[in-house]
């Protein structure tokens, strides 16, 4: 069986071998990733498909003569890179996880050398040439580089916190690929000059393209590499980001189904921390146009945290931005999702509070008009979530330097609310918010309370009006003979309007 293993390696030179190889240097390294049709949960790939792709890869002069089970330590330090690359190409095969007992010693003697593989990585005892790169990328882009199966949850897009998150069988496998794949990343061995011809743009896609595995504990793994792939690669960051922002795109206005959100959005957040200042238009348009149509879908909640996170980094770099980030707000607000709407309103919080009088100015105005709104909202949470505004020092601050204009709007939603609301706990916090605008100003207090009278006069007469006008219409109508198929006046039942 151990042969049988064994003889997925070359054995024997040939020009072919050696031709292809020089293609496959010197062309893209899109041919590493698109020729693995295979994955780790796929079964045992053909011995004529191993052959050609480790062909193609190791040249047979190099792999020759060398066993590659042979640990590193028995090997004198010139071979010590011929061995690698011969057990990086040993670690090729494939094989199906989701069966426990099939082929169980060629996967332990995969494992086994993936182990030694990350041991030798992390010594850092040798500097990585250009074959050895060449070879470790299409190494982890036949084991790691895979289509997922489709999603048979709900269509609600991971909103439901019940779904319990599901693991892949192969994990165990993948965990040391991965691992193995970081290091190598970090390794100062590794020549970022030489090696991003190999971890190229189509390395990355099919990377980003890994963040929609359902198991969590690879989108972690994913998290960690991408940053340190963007944080070595300083030539694939604008690519990263554009890949990054055609995620959100399509997640925003196609699907709203996507599992690794938040671990992009966690990766970004780390991004936006670094930029220089002043920020430049594409990462303005960047906030517009991506972070706040992600307040969009319904499944915010899944990652509403990481991306509060990263609007909050844009104002920090820029406090100019938050009005525009409220009008973005304002545009995309929850109107009959009452859950949505108390996390808006925290988050409206955060970045009022960070604001400047003038920027304040800019968006008061249709700000609470929203705010009023969700004052007199029926749910209690959403309610109780708008009057816990004038908790924050900061926010009264604003609010008192701007009464004139604020306390007009919000003075029918408070009287309405100590007239009208039905929960306790909102009640006394409408008291409270309204003997914080009479202490704030008495007079312009008692105006608005003299307005809202004379508007609710004004709508009780105009009421009594319409009940006049109904009732001669109605005795108009019975005064006269029904003949034929004309309409008959039906009375309503109840012709009173509350005021």
């Amino acid at each position: 069986m151990f042969k049988q293993f064994l003889s997925k390696l070359p054995r024997k030179s040939s020009k072919s071998d050696s031709g292809e190889l020089n293609r496959s240097s010197s062309g893209p390294v899109s041919s590493p990733v698109q020729r693995s049709g295979t994955s780790a949960g796929s079964g045992p790939v053909r011995s004529n498909s191993g052959k050609r792709m480790s062909s193609a890869v190791f040249p047979a002069s190099v792999v020759a003569g060398i066993e590659p089970l042979v640990p590193f330590k028995d090997v004198p330090s010139s071979e010590k890179l011929n061995l690698f690359v011969s057990k990086v190409s040993l670690c090729c095969v494939t094989f199906d996880f989701s069966d426990p007992g099939k082929n169980s010693i060629e996967k332990d003697v995969k494992r086994q050398t993936l182990l030694e593989l990350l041991d030798f990585v992390a010594s850092g005892s040798v500097k990585f040439t250009e074959p050895a790169i060449l070879a470790m990328c299409r190494m982890c882009a036949v084991n790691l580089f895979r289509v997922f199966p489709p999603n048979y949850r709900s269509s609600s897009g991971g909103e439901n916190d019940d779904d319990e998150p599901m693991f892949d069988p192969a994990w165990p496998h993948l965990q040391i690929v991965y691992d193995l794949l970081l290091k190598f990343i970090t390794s100062p061995c590794l020549d970022a000059k030489l090696a991003k011809k190999y971890l190229d743009h189509a390395f990355i896609v099919r990377l980003l393209d890994l963040f929609d595995s359902e198991d969590p504990r690879e989108r972690e793994c994913l998290k960690t590499i991408l940053h340190r792939v963007y944080g070595k690669f300083m030539v694939h960051r604008p690519f990263v980001r554009k890949s990054m922002s055609n995620i959100f795109y399509r997640f925003v206005f196609e699907t709203e189904k996507h599992s690794g959100i938040a671990e992009l959005l966690e990766i970004f957040g780390s991004i936006v921390s670094g930029f220089a200042l002043p920020l430049k238009e594409e990462h303005k348009i960047f906030l517009w146009r991506v972070l706040i149509p992600l307040h969009k879908p319904k499944s915010v909640g899944n990652y509403f945290q990481q991306l509060s996170y990263c609007i909050t980094q844009f104002i920090d770099k820029e406090p100019k931005l938050g009005s525009v980030v409220i009008k973005g707000l304002l545009k995309f607000w929850p109107i009959t999702n009452s859950q949505k709407e108390v996390m808006f309103l925290g988050e409206v919080e955060e970045i009022v509070e960070a604001m400047s009088v003038m920027e304040f100015q800019k968006i008061m105005v249709p700000l609470f008009l929203r705010i009023a709104c969700c004052v007199t909202s029926s749910h209690f949470q959403v309610s109780e979530r708008a009057l816990f505004l004038w908790n924050n020092d900061q926010i009264v601050n604003l609010i008192g330097h701007n009464r004139q204009a604020i306390l007009p709007i919000m003075f029918t939603a408070l009287e309405k609310n100590a007239q009208n609301h039905w929960n306790q706990s909102v009640l006394n916090l409408t008291l409270n918010v309204r003997k914080m605008f009479c202490e704030m100003d008495e007079a312009l207090f008692m105006s608005c309370h003299a307005r809202f009278k004379e508007d609710e006069a004004k709508q009780c007469s105009a009421a009594e009006k319409r009940k006049e006008v109904w009732a001669r219409l109605e005795n108009a109508a019975s005064m006269k003979p029904i003949t034929g198929k004309t309409a008959v006046l039906v009375t309503p039942r109840a012709t009173s309007i509350a005021c």
